[in-house]
């Protein structure tokens, strides 16, 4: 008798249902990713990596080549907005604390990567999927990777996708931070809620620009310069505004208003800025846990599961992380959940706190900040090297064959 791979559907193809998708294929499955978009070019402008999503697409195997392709290296540190450094560190101090470089690339790169690794036929974009059934809820999902399950086990999951059905032994919710696979499996949940603030980003040409990649911390104002090794700059801002706004002219126009006078690079970078180059996106995310990453045969990840501030830049590494610990507990979800749910809600609460403490408005409350900051740099780590312990030197447990509770 001719065994069946047992089947995947992933909705989303963003980073992290990409990625779950590589790796659920890697581990024998047979994976559909359906993606709502007409194509996978990315939201966003480019994404750092630090060495735990790094360590996650060694397990993919592309670790390495993306390390080659990274446009940055790690130097930099924080600063005010008349340039004072508050904080620097360098990639090399970074390396020796996490086992690792700090990198920074642009997310089509990575996107493409991660959608190379899958096989033929399996990506389908302008497809919106809906979660019809996420399969037996009484009892853990527990499956056979190499047959469907066998009379007596929990009933596959299915999803609808146009006039199309399709019945799986897993479906992966990777659908962002307004996940409908979410609302399906806990529609007593809240959801996301706005984090106080929006955020601009934005690629930029400004060849034979030198400076020190560099955060910049006003007041209730932020401003991110990183220089690529192809003469483009990422910039990145955010503000603490009311949801919902949008500049009356362009969003190029409000940058110059709110950081134009700011120090250098930034108002070269915007002198070189075009405005239609320029995303703007409020920032939502999800302030209570859910109570499970996991229902019958369906899972979440990414920002469906733990939607984040971005003051980390931890959102797209924990999905890469979700994506290969979810591969490996893929026939036992259980086991999914007790691995990432505590570990993603303590770095989502600290985003939380940490994006408190850098969209602080008040002259006071600033200035206090801004000397404590200097002091704790001065005497030791670089602040921005510190709130990356715990995080940063996670590695994928199953890879020296232990189980992930140590690395939480």
């Amino acid at each position: 008798m001719t065994t069946q791979p047992a089947r995947a559907v992933v909705i989303g193809g963003g980073i992290g249902g990409l990625a779950a998708a590589a790796a659920l294929h890697q581990r024998g499955w047979s994976v559909t990713v359906l993606e709502r978009a007409p194509s996978l070019a990315p939201v966003g402008a480019a994404i750092s990596l630090a060495p735990n999503a790094l360590r996650a697409l060694d397990v993919l195997g592309i670790g390495d080549e993306i390390r080659d392709l990274a446009a940055w290296q790690g130097d930099g540190g924080l600063r005010t907005p008349g340039g004072r450094w508050l904080s620097r560190s360098s990639a090399e101090a970074a390396a020796a604390r996490f086992g690792g470089p700090l990198v920074l690339l642009s997310r089509a790169t990575l996107v493409g990567r991660l959608a190379a690794l899958l096989p033929p036929g399996a990506l389908h974009t302008a497809a919106t999927a809906t979660l019809a059934d996420p399969g037996d809820r009484t009892r853990p999902a527990r499956v056979t990777v190499t047959a469907a399950a066998p009379a007596g086990r929990p009933g596959p999951a299915r999803v609808t996708a146009g006039a199309d059905e399709l019945e799986a032994e897993l479906v992966v919710g990777a659908d962002g931070v307004r996940s409908r696979v979410r609302h399906a499996l806990f529609p007593g949940h809240p959801g996301a809620v706005y984090a106080g603030f929006t955020t601009w980003r934005m690629l930029v040409p400004l060849p034979g620009a030198e400076f020190a990649s560099h955060e910049t911390w006003g007041r209730g104002h932020i401003w991110g310069t990183h220089p690529l090794k192809d003469g483009r700059v990422y910039a990145y801002a955010a503000a603490t505004v009311p949801a919902g706004g949008r500049a009356p002219d362009d969003e190029r126009a409000e940058l110059l208003r709110r950081y134009g006078d700011w120090h250098h690079p930034v108002p070269a970078v915007l002198a070189a800025t075009r405005p239609e180059g320029v995303l703007r996106h409020d920032v939502h995310h999800l302030a209570r846990p859910l109570p499970a990453y996991h229902a019958g045969r369906t899972v979440l990840l990414g920002d469906a599961a733990h939607a984040m501030p971005p003051t980390l830049g931890q959102g797209g590494n924990q999905a890469v992380e979700d994506a290969v610990v979810l591969a490996h507990h893929a026939t036992d979800l259980p086991a999914y959940t007790a691995d990432r749910l505590p570990r993603t809600t303590a770095i989502a609460r600290q985003a939380v706190r940490v994006a408190r403490l850098n969209m602080a408005g008040g002259r006071t409350v600033t200035a206090v900040r801004n000397a404590v900051v200097a002091a704790l740099s001065a005497t030791g780590p670089a602040l921005f090297l510190r709130g990356f312990d715990g995080i940063a030197n996670w590695r994928p447990p199953y890879a020296s064959g232990r189980q992930p509770a140590g690395q939480r």
